[in-house]
């Protein structure tokens, strides 16, 4: 992937003048970024920084330009030299025109090769790719990459599941809360429908319904602690049911300025997300539309090719 590549920088759509700059996420180029352009705002809808007014994509490519003359220009061949001196031995990595790494997914591994600078993922080669310019970011952050990837292969996890002890009261309890799609929520402080809010074991939700009548056996789920915010006697409470929010009320729900505290959290057991909430949520939406396009995708080719045989 070519330095230049990786900055972006067109108009804005709207009635606001202004323009959107992407470029991979490095915490010391976003600073700089910010630090130039006082009033730029993240726009997660479209994938990037909008700066507004009328000279906003001249003043983005001048300091584009700036960006690029300050980058080691030879950083590629450099790391490639630093590679061969030192090379990545693992099944993991494979090295060519740039560092391809492919493991069994995992969370972890996703985050590490996130935070690598330049690392992008190949959706077609089902792969990461890492210039040889960021081999000490991948260096630094391989054991964690290479444990986690050897802890999701098949055989490690078959592994795992026939040790496992089998689950107990309250995890059978909440898996089938989880089915259900429905949480105790206090009959005199219950969330809005319709609103997006976080609440515990389950993440980011939308409520669509609470039930008029109160919760009979609510001891139970404080016996079992399935719930860190059921008290009995915190008060009456009646069963909301929920679903995911989709994308775009991900998108447009409104971050609030600063975390919920935990006793506020624990008294109301839902609250409205804060910004770190609100990226992880979207985070796992796009990774689960992502999924369910590939096994869509995977069902039409072999549609095809059934058919054609």
């Amino acid at each position: 992937m070519e330095i230049a590549s990786a900055f972006e920088v067109r108009p804005a759509e709207g009635d606001r003048p202004g323009a959107l700059a992407a470029f991979p996420y490095d915490r010391e180029l976003v600073r700089r970024f910010r630090d130039t352009f006082r009033r730029a705002r993240w726009r997660e809808a479209e994938g990037g920084w909008f700066v507004p007014g009328t000279r906003a994509v001249a003043r983005i490519e001048v300091w584009i330009a700036a960006e690029l003359d300050a980058l080691d220009r030879h950083a590629d061949a450099k790391g490639r030299d630093a590679f061969v001196f030192d090379p990545l031995e693992s099944a993991y990595l494979t090295a060519g025109q740039d560092l391809e790494v492919r493991t069994p997914y995992s969370r972890t591994v996703v985050e590490a090769l996130r935070a690598v600078p330049f690392a992008r993922w190949d959706p077609d080669a089902r792969i990461w790719r890492v210039p040889y310019r960021s081999i000490e970011d991948l260096r630094r952050r391989w054991p964690i990459i290479e444990e986690a990837a050897r802890r999701n292969e098949p055989e490690a996890k078959r592994q795992r599941r026939a040790e496992r002890v089998p689950p107990d009261e309250a995890a059978l309890t909440l898996m089938a809360e989880r089915r259900r799609r429905r949480y105790p929520v206090l009959v005199g402080d219950p969330p809005l429908l319709g609103e997006v809010v976080c609440i515990f074991r389950f993440g980011a939700v939308l409520f669509e319904a609470v039930d008029i009548e109160p919760i009979e056996e609510i001891a139970g789920f404080e016996r079992v602690g399935v719930y860190p915010h059921v008290r009995d006697d915190a008060g009456p409470y009646a069963f909301g049911y929920w679903r995911l929010p989709d994308v775009r009320e991900m998108t447009w729900t409104r971050p609030v300025p600063e975390p919920v505290g935990g006793r506020e959290k624990t008294r109301r057991g839902w609250w409205p997300p804060d910004q770190d909430e609100r990226q992880e949520a979207l985070r796992k939406l796009r990774e689960g539309q992502r999924s369910q396009r590939t096994r869509e995708e995977r069902k039409s080719r072999a549609a095809e090719a059934a058919h054609e045989n």
